[in-house]
C-alpha cells in the first residue's frame, strides 16, 4: 500500500509539471531531488514496463542523472547522437566521476518527439529494451534536453553498490565469520598486509602463520566466497580480517578487496 501511494504521488507531481519528486539515492535514504518532468516521465514509463514483467523498480540516482545530463548536452552540441565522442570519457568513468557507485552500468540514448515516443523506440529496439528491462539494474538517471524541435535523451542504468569504509567492509566479513562460530581478532594489520601484498608473502605474516589465508574482491562483502566457506571447518578457532584497495579493476566499477586469515 505504501508503494502504491508513493507511486501515485510521483505520478501526480510529474503530470502536474512540478519539478519535485520523491526519489531514493539508496533504499534506506529517502530525499527530495529536483527532476525534469520529461525525464521523470521516462522513469515512470520504464517502471511501468518493468513492473509488468516483474523486473523490479528503478530508483532515481542523482549521480547517474548528472552523468546522463553531461552526455546529453554533448549530444545536443554534436547533433548526431552517439554513446561516446572524441575526447570524452567512457560511460563508467563519466558516471564514477559524477559520484555513482556500481557493479554494472548500461546506457540508452535517443532523439524523439516526446518521452512516449522515446520510450517506445527503446522498447522496440532489442538492445535498448534489454538495458531498460534488465532485472539486475536498480538505479537510473535520465536527462532530456530540448533542441532543434526534438528531445535528446540519455538514460544511465546501474546496479548500485553500497559505499563502505575499510572498517565497514571488515565488520561485514567479520560478522559472517562470527556467525559460523569463529572468534574474529581485533588486530587487522597482518590481514591488511596480506590483502595488499598476497603475491609477496615472504615476511608478511612472520611466525604467526595461519592455517589458511585467501584474498578476494567483489562488490558485495556480505557474501563469502565458496572456496572460503569450504574451509570453515569445526577445528578452526579464530580469524583475522583485513581490507585494502582493490587491484586490477577495469573501468570505474566499485569493488572491495578483503583478506581472511584462519587459525
Amino acid at each position: 500500500m505504501q508503494t502504491m501511494r508513493q507511486g501515485l504521488l510521483l505520478f501526480l507531481l510529474a503530470t502536474a509539471g512540478a519539478a519535485w519528486a520523491q526519489s531514493l539515492a539508496a533504499p534506506q535514504a529517502e530525499r527530495r531531488v529536483a527532476i525534469d518532468p520529461q525525464a521523470w516521465r521516462l522513469v515512470l514509463l520504464a517502471n511501468q514496463a518493468r513492473n509488468d514483467k516483474g523486473a523490479g523498480t528503478l530508483w532515481w540516482d542523482p549521480a547517474l542523472a548528472a552523468s546522463a545530463l553531461e552526455h546529453c548536452q554533448r549530444m545536443v552540441a554534436e547533433g548526431q547522437i552517439a554513446h561516446r565522442y572524441g575526447g570524452e570519457e567512457g560511460l563508467t568513468e563519466r558516471a564514477a566521476r559524477a559520484g555513482a557507485h556500481f557493479s554494472l552500468i548500461e546506457e540508452n540514448i535517443a532523439v524523439g518527439a516526446s518521452p512516449a515516443t522515446i520510450h517506445q523506440g527503446w522498447m522496440d529496439s532489442p538492445d535498448h529494451r534489454d538495458n531498460l528491462m534488465n532485472p539486475k539494474v536498480d538505479r537510473v538517471g535520465i536527462a532530456v534536453v530540448a533542441s532543434r524541435g526534438v528531445l535528446y535523451a540519455v538514460a544511465d542504468y546501474a546496479q548500485a553498490v553500497k559505499v563502505r569504509t575499510t572498517a565497514e567492509v571488515e565488520d561485514a566479513v567479520g560478522s559472517l565469520l562470527r556467525a559460523r562460530g569463529l572468534i574474529v581478532v581485533p588486530e587487522t594489520m597482518e590481514a591488511r598486509a596480506y590483502c595488499a601484498h598476497s603475491r609477496e608473502l615472504n615476511g608478511i605474516l612472520g611466525n604467526n602463520q595461519p592455517t589458511f589465508a585467501m584474498e578476494w574482491q567483489n562488490s558485495d562483502p556480505t557474501q563469502l566466497p565458496k572456496s572460503l566457506e569450504e574451509r570453515l571447518t569445526p577445528g578452526l578457532r579464530k580469524a583475522a580480517v583485513g581490507s585494502c584497495a582493490p587491484q586490477d579493476v577495469e573501468g570505474a566499477f566499485t569493488v572491495y578487496r578483503v583478506a581472511v586469515l584462519l587459525y
